[in-house]
């Protein structure tokens, strides 16, 4: 199901048919240094971690992670959304892409729509993002999306403090 598009990018929902996709992007090295390692190994597991995990919050929350596509291709690039979690009252957006696609504008663009969707769908007036903070690019993209930082946090069981940025709507432009 088609959530949102952009000028050059289709998000919609996670499916077990992404599997193959989502074993991939868990399984680079940018990904398990900077998000953690979600355990999956096969596609199985990745289908596992599909039902489980940005499905089963469509179902609970009206939200989640969306798969990122080009628009034409439909080649799958990455995903973005928003989280919600137990550990936090807001909910968090969340993104990551193939390195292949990094540089090109793909996760502001996202996010972006996502945000925008949160608030105008969700009511939502605040989101977070967390995020290493030595992933500067990462920090560099929710700055362009106009998150603030606001401090460390942690997030059970990983002992080591992650950045927590905000962003407002009401301070937010239009």
């Amino acid at each position: 199901m088609v959530v949102l598009e952009t000028e050059r990018l289709i998000l919609r929902h996670l499916e077990p048919g992404d599997g193959g996709f989502i074993l991939r992007l868990l399984n680079e090295p940018s990904f398990l240094q900077n998000i953690g390692d979600k355990g999956v190994r096969t596609v199985e597991q990745a289908v596992h971690y599909l039902v489980e995990g940005p499905i089963k919050s469509y179902e609970v929350h009206g939200h989640g992670l969306y798969l990122v596509a080009l628009q034409g291709s439909q080649a799958p690039v990455g995903m973005c959304g928003l989280i919600k979690r137990d550990l936090f009252q807001d909910v968090d957006l969340g993104y990551a892409f193939l390195p292949e696609f990094w540089g090109r504008g793909y996760a502001v663009e996202s996010g972006a729509a996502v945000l925008a969707w949160g608030r105008r769908t969700l009511g939502l007036t605040k989101v977070i993002a967390v995020v290493t903070p030595t992933n500067a690019g990462s920090i560099k993209v929710l700055e362009r999306l106009g998150f603030s930082f606001s401090g460390f946090t942690r997030m059970p069981p990983d002992p080591s403090d992650v950045s927590l940025y905000e962003l407002s709507y009401e301070a937010a432009p239009g």
